[in-house]
C-alpha cells in the first residue's frame, strides 16, 4: 500500500467521524429519554428548535414549529396510551399557528397528565403548547411569550389601532383586507387561548386570554415565571437534572436534524412510575 491509498483512506476516515459522532449523540439522547420515561412512567417528546447560529453564506437560516413537527408530536400521542402521562421538553421561538394549535389540542384532549418543561424559552406557538398542558415546569430563568396574531409581519392589533384613526373611505383595499383579517385572528387565538385556560382558571381565563393576545406587549416580549404566577398560572420551578442533561446533548447544528424526537414504539399497558 502506498502513500497515495493511505491518503484517500485517512480521508475517508475523516469524512465517516461526523457521522458516528451524530450516531453516538442520538443513542446518547434515546438513552436519557428511556430514563426519564422509566422514571416518571410517561412518553418522553422532544420539540427543539435551534436558529442562533445556524447558517448558509452568512444568511440565518431558522427552524420553526411547522406541520412537519405536527405530523411527528400527534404521531407520537397516537402511539401513548390515553392513560399514559406524557412529558414534552419545548424549546422554540414558535412557529405556525395551524401547527402549535394541532399540538395544543392533541396534549389538551389526553387522558393522562400532560407536563410540559421549558428550560430555557418557549415564544409564541411555543407558549400556546405550554399552556395546554396540565402541568407546567419552568427554568427560573426560563419565559413564554405573547400570543397576539401576526399577520403580514405586523401584529394584528396594531394593524387594527392604525386603521381606526383613519377614516374608512381614505384606506386603500389592501388595507381593509388586512384590517379584516386581523379581526378574525385576534378573535379566533383570544378563543383559543380562553379554552385551553378555562379548566385551570375558571372565570379569569377571558381575562388572561385578553391580556396575552391582545397587544399587552410586544411579541417577542419575555414572560417570566412571576408574571405568569401573578396572572393566575400555575408554574413550577423544580426541574428535573434530565432535562437539563438532555439539552445539552441537543448543540448548535452544523447540519439538518429532526426536530422532534421520541421513541417510535407503541406502549402497551398501564404506566409504571419507578420513584427515584
Amino acid at each position: 500500500m502506498n502513500y497515495f491509498d493511505l491518503f484517500w483512506i485517512f480521508l475517508l476516515f475523516l469524512a465517516f467521524i461526523p457521522y458516528l459522532k451524530q450516531k453516538m449523540m442520538e443513542g446518547a439522547r434515546i438513552r436519557l429519554m428511556r430514563e426519564m420515561e422509566k422514571r416518571r412512567g410517561s412518553r418522553v417528546i422532544i420539540l427543539i428548535h435551534r436558529q442562533e447560529s445556524m447558517s448558509f453564506l452568512g444568511i440565518p437560516l431558522v427552524k420553526f414549529i411547522d406541520i412537519d413537527d405536527s405530523e411527528q408530536v400527534l404521531r407520537a400521542i397516537r402511539m401513548t396510551p390515553q392513560e399514559m402521562p406524557i412529558d414534552m421538553i419545548l424549546h422554540t421561538p414558535g412557529g405556525l399557528v395551524l401547527a402549535a394549535e394541532q399540538i395544543a389540542r392533541a396534549l389538551k384532549a389526553h387522558k393522562g397528565k400532560v407536563t410540559v418543561f421549558v428550560p430555557h424559552y418557549a415564544m409564541s406557538g411555543g407558549t400556546l403548547i405550554a399552556l395546554s398542558a396540565d402541568e407546567i415546569v419552568m427554568d427560573e430563568n426560563a419565559v413564554l411569550g405573547p400570543l397576539d396574531p401576526q399577520i403580514g409581519g405586523y401584529p394584528a392589533v396594531s394593524i387594527i389601532k392604525a386603521c381606526q384613526q383613519k377614516d374608512p373611505g381614505d384606506l386603500e383595499d389592501k388595507t381593509l383586507i388586512l384590517k379584516d383579517i386581523s379581526e378574525k385572528a385576534l378573535v379566533q387565538m383570544r378563543g383559543f387561548v380562553e379554552e385551553l385556560l378555562k379548566d385551570r382558571l375558571g372565570g379569569k381565563a377571558k381575562e388572561v386570554a385578553e391580556k396575552l393576545t391582545g397587544g399587552t406587549w410586544t411579541h417577542d416580549y419575555p414572560i417570566t415565571v412571576d408574571e405568569l404566577k401573578k396572572m393566575g398560572i400555575e408554574v413550577s420551578t423544580e426541574m428535573p437534572e434530565l432535562v437539563y442533561n438532555l439539552m445539552e446533548l441537543f448543540p448548535q447544528p452544523i447540519q439538518n436534524r429532526p426536530s422532534v424526537q421520541f421513541i417510535p414504539l407503541p406502549y402497551e399497558g398501564s404506566p409504571k412510575r419507578v420513584e427515584k
